[in-house]
């Protein structure tokens, strides 16, 4: 097929951005290719890129359609799709015979895995490019989606998310460039004429890799594994969340488009729509030609998944306790501040977000005084009402729960303790029909065996729970039995004492966790930047993969060696 996206013009536009981003992953300074301001994006911003009010209507426009994306092996449609915020979306997605689509995806390989790392990685540069100039068009399918509200489906579904693609597609090419492509290798043999061997290195793609999406962040948590797959030579079957289709059916639409304008098969990158109840993802993952899983979501099929998928390699990011440990500060505003930003964010519904606050049940040192357990636990709560007190504030940071199950735990919380800010419902005037929800803070004791179980659970959505402890060092050794036993995505801490703080951070490098030191500004423990943050670590329960590190891309592929003799 002709290719109208040649190698040289893919070059031309893409090769500085990928060494900018090869730089950076190697410095781990700030770096971003993608505006994360809505007004940088249509007239007068990056070319070529739709407006706030062209996404709108490209939004708009697909719904209630049906998104032919020319894949092979359609046998029918679905969708269903219901916004958290009220609407049915009407998209219906092409439905996948597998046993037509699996070899259509493989027959493409050959040619992509010639193309080499450097082809490969400009070809997923310009998907990522078209992808940002329809970033308003994403922002609203994933707000739609996931119940963000639009600013953070705007700036996490979007620039963030397309950040997180291009980290990956860095370290894949960084990691296959490693071994040269060729070598003229000799040995001396004394007075014999030396033995030589040409030799050939290819890095060879495993096969079809299998994308499990997820509700609240399909885009976020699904490019760092779609584009290092297909950065890697592997074709990539996106199997979407069926609550949040539309951000990643409109993702293999772009990348079919590109990958056909390159010259390659369109059918290297596919999409897995399943039908209301069918649950396909672990036939998927049974066959023999997925060879690689991504996947989050929840522990009990991660852990299933790593039992049972063996011909795969399956990298997982699964549920984790996160932690905070509170033992002094000298901002004492600018901490609760700053926790009550993290505890309310998106509803809680991030795998970062806190849980447990450690807090010594005589109080800790600040700036404005001592403070006992409870007068902590009052002013967290006073905190999180000061910062949502206004409606509208309050649905800009919050978003709409994104499904019944988290609203049914939000409300079982408030029979495990004693209740030291209860939730309080929020109404969105724009869209009625969104469950909007503030977080509630329990009070538990770490003495108790009866609430042990309940913080050392994962309790998904906008649930906090202030946990009594009998000192710091008690603190820090229920953090350590926390990260190792349930795992942790996040750890956060407190403190003035060089002694606790060096306590703290050994528990983190012990157990493979990322901590997070007196944040009081405006970073957030929920909160991670790419290309300089490290998104989970893989050494706890909570993920066995980073994003994105070496290691979370050199088993994509295995480099196949070819000896010729000289």
């Amino acid at each position: 097929m002709a290719a109208e996206l040649s190698p040289q013009l893919l070059s031309e536009k893409h090769r500085p951005t990928l060494d900018q981003a090869l730089d950076a992953i190697r410095t781990r300074a700030y770096w971003s290719p993608h505006p994360e301001h809505p007004k940088a994006y249509g007239e007068g911003g990056a070319p070529g890129s739709l407006s706030a009010a062209e996404g709108k209507a490209a939004f708009d426009a697909v719904l209630n359609t049906r998104l032919d994306l020319g894949q092979p092996g359609t046998d029918g449609w679905t969708g269903g799709e219901v916004s958290p915020y009220g609407p049915e979306l009407g998209v219906e997605y092409p439905h996948a015979d597998l046993d037509v689509l699996l070899p259509a995806m493989r027959a493409g390989m050959p040619a992509w895995r010639a193309a080499g790392p450097e082809t490969r990685a400009l070809v997923c540069l310009e998907i990522l490019a078209r992808i940002s100039a329809r970033t308003h068009e994403f922002a609203h399918a994933v707000m739609h989606t996931s119940g963000q509200a639009f600013m953070m489906a705007f700036q996490a579904g979007g620039p963030h998310a397309q950040d997180r693609g291009l980290e990956a597609v860095a370290y894949a090419y960084e990691e296959q460039i490693r071994t040269p492509r060729s070598a003229d290798w000799s040995k001396p043999q004394g007075k014999r004429d030396p033995l030589r061997l040409q030799k050939s290195f290819t890095a060879a793609p495993r096969g079809i890799s299998l994308l499990i999406g997820c509700n609240t962040f399909p885009t976020w948590n699904g490019y760092p594994g779609l584009f290092a797959s297909l950065a890697t030579g592997n074709p990539v079957l996106v199997k979407p969340h069926p609550r949040a289709v539309l951000p990643l059916a409109l993702t293999v639409q772009l990348a079919r488009e590109v990958l056909a304008e390159a010259g390659f098969e369109p059918d290297l990158v596919a999409l897995a729509a399943e039908r209301p109840g069918e649950g396909i993802a672990k036939t998927l993952a049974l066959r023999p030609e997925i060879r690689i899983i991504d996947y989050t979501g929840s522990t009990a099929f991660g852990d299933w998944l790593e039992t049972n998928a063996r011909q795969a390699q399956v990298y997982t990011e699964k549920a984790g306790v996160n932690t905070i440990v509170l033992d002094s500060t000298d901002d004492y505003r600018g901490m609760l501040s700053n926790l009550a930003f993290s505890l309310s964010l998106y509803s809680g519904q991030m795998c970062t977000t806190p849980q447990n606050l450690l807090i010594p049940r005589d109080g800790i040192t600040t700036d404005a005084g001592d403070k006992t357990y409870d007068e902590v636990v009052a002013d967290i709560a006073a905190a999180v009402t000061g910062l949502l007190g206004d409606d509208a504030r309050a649905n800009a940071l919050l978003g709409a729960l994104v499904n019944p199950d988290v609203k049914a735990r939000l409300e079982a919380a408030a029979d495990l303790g004693e209740v030291a800010l209860p939730s309080r419902e929020v109404a969105n005037p724009e869209f009625p029909g969104a469950v909007v929800r503030t977080p509630v803070v329990v009070k538990l004791d770490a003495t108790k065996p009866d609430d042990e179980e309940h913080y050392l659970s994962e309790c998904f959505g906008p649930v906090a729970f202030a946990v009594a402890v009998d000192s710091t060092a008690d603190a820090v050794e229920l953090l350590r039995r926390t990260v190792r036993d349930r795992g942790a995505m996040t750890v956060g801490a407190y403190t003035t004492s060089p002694e606790v703080e060096r306590a703290v951070e050994d528990v983190c490098l012990d157990e493979s966790a990322q901590l997070s030191l007196n944040l009081t500004g405006g970073v957030y423990v929920n909160q991670t930047a790419a290309f300089s943050d490290f998104h989970g670590s893989g050494g706890n329960p909570a993920a066995n993969a980073a994003l994105c590190d070496g290691a979370f891309v050199s088993n994509r592929f295995r480099m196949v060696e070819v000896r010729r003799q000289a």
